[in-house]
């Protein structure tokens, strides 16, 4: 088993910055990947960013790119999402994603493991 713990979600005005954090423990060594992805009420979550862990390739949704940045520390069992530029239509709560393998990094079903989530609010 794994286990996936979000920090970092807040109120923060567009234009800004948050890092979210995902502190994994467990059975790690069984990770292939791990990624974010966002849920708003009344929609289907979706797909932010994935990272293999051990080659280090990202993944980003279009709306995204250029403005966020996964990146991971192995030795310390943590991901992030860096943020930057926000925009209102990121507010979202964010969820933190670990996968044994697969082969598409934009499926939620292929993901085992889940996060608990963290709330991002961007104010206009």
């Amino acid at each position: 088993q794994v286990q996936l713990v979000e920090s970092g979600g807040g109120l923060v005005q567009a234009g800004g910055s948050l890092r979210l954090s995902c502190a994994a423990s467990g059975r790690t060594f069984m990770l292939d990947g791990m990624g974010w992805f966002r849920r708003t009420p009344g929609k289907e979550r979706e797909f932010v960013a994935n990272i293999r862990l051990n080659s280090g390739i990202t993944y980003y949704v279009e709306s995204v790119k250029g403005r966020f940045t996964i990146s991971r520390d192995n030795a310390k069992n943590t991901l992030y999402l860096q943020m930057n530029s926000l925009k209102p239509e990121d507010t979202a709560i964010y969820y933190c994603a670990a996968a044994k393998g697969y082969s598409s990094v934009a499926s939620d079903r292929v993901y085992d493991y889940w996060g608990q989530g963290t709330q991002v609010t961007v104010s206009s």
